[in-house]
């Protein structure tokens, strides 16, 4: 669809899984619920496996497949470059696109390394000379209930912001038979439950707070050390389990850490959190009040007002599905919730609108690299048993003589 005289944006995305499905909706979508200055025209999707990718394409709506992402990053008639395939090749895609003068959006964590991220960084600096953008996918800062929690904070609402709590639980992982994915190898995902949904956990308390993670003390351990491999299929369409992998990430993070303005907090990051299936709970202690957000009820976030009268205190839960809160005028009337595929179409919104007014959108790689910096120093804390670590990497740390 393009909406008679607005011009439109080419855009090619490299993956299909997961999240290439959930940015395939998102491309779909957002241009019929909000009104952008470029239509986004979904041209091509990139994957490894002919077939698979050919399949993907019919199903969202690609109006054609490939299996090199080379040759279209090389291509004249597209305009940006959505990356959703595994941590190991964002650097190499993301790199190539900017210096084809191509807009690229690329998943978080922004990287496997800091040096990766830097060098992404790099890439983004010069390109952004040129009039070419790059943002990174930390998509639950669009979850309305979240924005408006940054908002309340901002304002002053809740006073200093003294303490942070943040969980990220699930437990998909607890079946130790369950098989090994490309989220296990560290060479393709760079870390486990850490980056995967930690950065998550990262980027939003950053975000709401305004503050960053200056240093770190983290613990990381993996209860499943290897995990059945797929095999091929035998008998009546069985498959074969036999071969195990060895898993390389972590399974559970856990770190505390002291925020640029003087906050500190806790944080969680597990995959191991048995009958807990997305829960990102966020909570903030102020001065003057409190936040806590939790994403099994996201169209909600509860409050508290330490100025209210004694008898009158106490979390008060506010539905975030009003036209003034943000995004929601362009859904569905007041109290008629949305749900976690509804952020992605945010995502492409303020992308889209970043583009035509050629203005940095944000999170920019610079605020993936920073994350990175928090992920790395956690690692680093948690395998020199320090009790605090600097979120910026010395040159030794990072191997350079």
């Amino acid at each position: 669809m393009t909406k008679a005289g607005t011009p439109r944006l080419n855009v090619a995305m490299v993956g299909h899984g997961f999240m290439g499905a959930a940015h395939s909706q998102a491309w779909r979508v957002a241009p019929r619920f909000f009104d952008l200055p470029l239509t986004p025209w979904m041209s091509t999707i990139v994957g490894r496996n002919a077939a698979g990718v050919a399949a993907a394409a019919k199903k969202w709506g690609w109006a054609s497949a490939e299996t090199n992402w080379r040759s279209v990053v090389e291509r004249d008639d597209i305009d940006l470059i959505d990356i959703c395939s595994p941590g190991s090749t964002h650097v190499e895609i993301a790199v190539a696109a900017l210096e084809a003068g191509k807009h690229v959006l690329c998943e978080k964590p922004l990287a496997n390394s800091v040096a990766e991220a830097e060098l992404m960084v790099d890439a983004a600096d010069r390109a952004g000379l040129r009039g070419v953008l790059a943002m990174v996918g930390f998509s639950y800062r669009r979850v309305p209930a979240i924005m408006f929690a940054r908002e309340l904070v901002t304002s002053g609402r809740i006073g200093e912001i003294r303490q942070v709590r943040a969980q990220y639980l699930q437990d998909w992982l607890v079946d130790a038979n369950s098989p090994m994915t490309w989220r296990l190898d560290k060479e393709k995902a760079g870390s486990g439950s850490l980056g995967d949904i930690g950065a998550h956990a990262i980027d939003a308390v950053q975000f709401i707070t305004g503050q960053t993670l200056a240093s770190v003390s983290g613990v990381l351990h993996t209860f499943v050390t290897e995990r059945p491999l797929l095999g091929e299929s035998i008998g009546l369409g069985g498959i074969a389990l036999a071969e195990r992998g060895r898993v390389t990430v972590d399974d559970v993070a856990l770190f505390t850490g002291r925020l640029s303005g003087g906050a500190l907090g806790s944080f969680e990051a597990t995959r191991f959190a048995t009958g807990r299936k997305n829960a990102f709970r966020l909570e903030f202690s102020g001065s003057q009040g409190a936040i806590a957000f939790d994403l099994e009820r996201m169209n909600e976030l509860e409050f508290y007002d330490a100025r209210d009268t004694q008898g009158e205190q106490g979390f008060r839960r506010i539905m975030v599905t009003e036209p003034e809160h943000p995004y929601m005028a362009a859904w569905w009337p007041t109290g008629h919730t949305i749900g976690y595929e509804h952020l992605f179409s945010h995502q492409v919104r303020d992308l889209v609108v970043d583009v035509a007014q050629g203005r940095q959108p944000t999170p920019s790689f610079a605020d993936g690299l920073q994350v990175q910096r928090v992920l790395d120093a956690v690692e680093r804390s948690a395998a020199g048993g320090s009790v605090w670590t600097d979120t910026v990497c010395s040159e030794a740390d990072k191997g350079v003589a």
